[in-house]
């Protein structure tokens, strides 16, 4: 299991590599507005991604400023997502099914 950090960082990977404002713009607009991070929770929680091997640093393209990190899923990092993704949908189904409690 991951943190919602980690998870909103893992999803906003998803797609394709980024650097860390574009990650940091991914989180905030994924989680609609409720998870925001500042550069050292990013780069705190990017660092301990990178020790689980879930994400992996990679070139970014030639055109840009060769001081940005670029980030993208490892094969860990997507099992990991993946396992989430399934959680939650089993989570959501078991909801749905169970009845609501009467209210008094």
């Amino acid at each position: 299991m991951v943190t919602s950090p980690e998870f909103y960082i893992l999803l906003a990977l998803r797609d394709r590599p980024s650097h860390g404002y574009e990650i940091l713009k991914a989180v905030q607009a994924g989680s609609l507005g409720k998870i925001r991070m500042g550069p050292a929770t990013l780069y705190t929680t990017l660092r301990r991604l990178l020790d689980a091997d879930h994400i992996v640093e990679v070139d970014g393209p030639a055109h840009e400023d060769a001081r940005r990190r670029y980030y993208k899923l490892s094969a860990r990092g997507r099992s990991a997502l993946d396992q989430e993704l399934g959680r939650m949908e089993e989570a959501l189904r078991l909801a749905r099914r169970r009845p609501a409690a009467a209210r008094p």
